[in-house]
């Protein structure tokens, strides 16, 4: 007998006095964290007064809270943030709609709002983050955007509608001309106005908008999620701190060079016994990351960008008459990839033609007219014109 297909789980359901979600922790959990958006009606039915709005107002006020006031211009569609510590005089003076002052960590200050956690108990402590508490005026928000955690809004006092964008597949491009992290398009799927005591559980990566209808109070209850960046460099911090000094980089079994500057097999085997713990990555990126590392490695200085930069086509007509005067700061290296190469220049990898980086890398003075034979498309003559106008090198006549 064939099992009846599992049907889609609801997107709004109603809590009741013994389940707040509606559902026992292990459903939610099962169907909907980090899977789908839940919203919950009633899930703090009369307890959704944990603060004023002159509580959070004052807090607000204090040297050391992280607080934020954003204001929308919707004639214009101009967003400007100002961040905290704030004045009663900088409340008194803002507009009477399309604002919204958002206080972070709200949990640590006030006993209130930290009780409000005991809710999601069914959650590792050490995954929640903190409840940021946002009060706006009526069309107030923070325009559509998205969160990289998981996130319960909370509706307190007043009423909210939120907007959401339930499909995978919409953009998530953000506009360049805001401060604010906003999507330059939104197309929601679902919309929902809040009742006090509602719940609204996003899983991360969900575009969404709230947006005040009258004043009211909503605390974001986020989770930590560190990205792989944040746990890597603070694996990497760890694992380095009790190793000595004399534990380095070695090279007993060096042969002379062929080719200056090249960063060979050889030289990416001796990198892979030297890290700790033999971390594993593939050649290609080992070699990104020790060719920009080791060209960036005990740089004081940096070379410094031209006040004119160059075009290719003037460098095209002079190039051949000239020297190139590599900057003593800019330390290069090159690597083969693929069929081609990348040249790294003071930590920066750029691809090009093996030739060219083996020239390149070869001395500090290179022979322009040598440098011109090499650089006869279109790509290698951009490709020297950047890292002239850069200033990593120099024209200079040929004596």
């Amino acid at each position: 007998m064939r099992a009846r297909p599992r049907r889609t789980p609801a997107l709004e359901v109603r809590a009741t006095r013994t389940q707040p979600l509606g559902m026992p922790p292990t459903r939610f959990l099962r169907d909907y964290w980090q899977k789908r958006p839940l919203l919950v009606r009633g899930a703090f039915a009369g307890r959704h007064d944990w603060l004023t709005p002159n509580d959070l107002a004052g807090l607000a006020c204090e040297a050391t809270a992280l607080a934020r006031l954003v204001r929308h211009d919707v004639r214009r569609d101009r967003w400007q943030v100002r961040h905290g510590p704030f004045r009663a005089a900088d409340f008194a003076r803002l507009p009477k709609t399309h604002w919204t002052l958002l206080v972070q960590d709200v949990d640590k200050w006030d006993a209130d709002v930290a009780a409000l956690l005991d809710a999601f108990a069914f959650l590792p402590s050490w995954r929640i983050d903190d409840v940021m508490v946002s009060y706006a005026v009526d069309g107030g928000g923070v325009g559509p955007h998205l969160d990289q955690y998981d996130v319960f809004l909370v509706q307190g006092l007043g009423r909210r509608r939120w907007r959401i964008g339930a499909d995978a597949a919409v953009p998530k491009e953000f506009r360049a001309d805001v401060e604010l992290k906003l999507l330059r398009e939104f197309a929601p799927t679902h919309e929902w106005l809040l009742e006090p005591g509602d719940v609204l559980y996003l899983p991360p990566g969900v575009p969404h908008e709230g947006v005040a209808v009258g004043a009211c109070l909503t605390y974001s209850v986020g989770m930590r999620a560190p990205s792989q960046a944040e746990l890597l460099l603070d694996l990497a911090e760890f694992l380095a701190e009790p190793l000595g000094e004399e534990a380095r980089y070695g090279d007993p079994d060096l042969r002379p060079a062929r080719h200056a500057g090249e960063i060979d097999a050889a030289a990416l085997a001796r990198v892979r016994r030297a890290l700790p713990l033999g971390i594993q990555v593939d050649d290609a990126t080992l070699s990104r990351w020790f060719g920009a590392f080791i060209t960036r490695y005990r740089s004081a200085l940096d070379a410094a960008p031209v006040a004119r930069p160059r075009r290719a086509e003037a460098l095209a007509r002079r190039l051949p008459n000239s020297v190139l005067l590599r900057h003593p700061w800019s330390r290069v290296a090159w690597t083969r990839h693929g069929r081609g190469a990348l040249l790294f220049v003071a930590g920066l990898a750029y691809p090009c033609a093996p030739a060219l980086a083996q020239a390149l890398c070869a001395r500090r003075a290179v022979d322009g007219a040598a440098l011109a034979a090499l650089c006869r498309t279109n790509a290698a003559l951009e490709l020297l014109t950047t890292l002239l106008n850069a200033g990593h090198w120099r024209l200079a006549a040929r004596r």
